[in-house]
């Protein structure tokens, strides 16, 4: 085990934003790149894209945060830092919180907060408290290989139409 504390990425958003994606913490592609949802197989940007009819997964990473801004998604996660050896989310030891009252305060405009996966949804005692929605929605992780692209897609356009993303 590593004793190396890791830190995450910051949070893309913006006052105007809609909606509120938190994952648990980046995985190494992801820190590696200094990209959310780097991964090659994780199924996020192809998600979005779909909802959007826009191939984002095509586009570069900045191309891809200009769309989310544009769309009035925020993303960010619940760690701030932690110790993990590998990439998956039962490895993370240490967690430290990321200040999610704080950045929810600057979005007024916000109407929910979606948890991207089981280990993000840990901290729904706390997003709970912050007067506002939440929703734990299926992982985009090609960990979560027991939901089909299909099954999460539908998931994640329920909420989507919900706080008129799409």
């Amino acid at each position: 085990m590593t004793n190396e504390r890791l830190q995450g990425l910051a949070p893309v958003w913006q006052p105007e934003s809609r909606l509120l994606v938190l994952g648990s913490f980046p995985g190494e592609a992801s820190l590696r790149a200094g990209q959310y949802y780097g991964h090659p197989r994780n199924q996020f940007w192809r998600l979005l894209g779909t909802l959007w009819g826009q191939d984002l997964a095509a586009m570069d990473y900045e191309r891809r945060i200009e769309w989310v801004r544009l769309k009035g998604l925020a993303i960010w996660d619940v760690y701030a830092s932690c110790e993990r050896e590998g990439s998956l989310d039962s490895a993370i030891r240490e967690p430290q919180l990321n200040p999610l009252p704080e950045l929810v305060a600057r979005m007024p405009r916000l109407r929910a907060i979606a948890h991207n996966g089981g280990e993000s949804a840990r901290a729904m005692r706390i997003t709970g408290r912050l007067g506002l929605p939440v929703v734990r929605l299926p992982s985009t992780s090609p960990a979560n290989a027991s939901w089909s692209f299909e099954r999460k897609l539908d998931a994640w356009r329920q909420l989507f139409e919900q706080v008129e993303l799409i």
